[in-house]
């Protein structure tokens, strides 16, 4: 890895999921409900092919977080407060380019 790659990864944003888990803000396609039942079909087809993630420590899913390598992310964090996150996240990243 030479020095231009190590600045782009340093540069990379982190988006908290709850309980010292975290996801790269840039990977991030959707964070949604998870009370639907298309979500719960979602979460049992991810689980089934192997590409599901439980961030939840146990506790119950309140957001679904889908990534754009197509992994299911579960987070006890509510949807809303992981969306807050991501954008304030995006906000520091572009404030930083300028």
């Amino acid at each position: 890895m030479d020095r231009s790659e190590r600045k782009s990864a340093a540069r990379q944003r982190l988006v908290s999921l709850g309980f010292g888990n975290f996801v790269v803000a840039g990977r991030i396609i959707a964070i949604v409900d998870p009370a639907s039942a298309p979500m719960r079909r979602l979460r049992e087809d991810a689980r089934q092919e192997g590409r599901l993630i439980d961030a939840t420590q146990g506790r119950k899913t309140r957001a679904i977080v889908v990534t754009d390598s197509n992994h299911v992310i579960l987070s006890a964090i509510q949807a809303e407060t992981i969306g807050q996150r991501f954008l304030a996240e995006e906000s520091a990243s572009k404030r930083e380019e300028e």
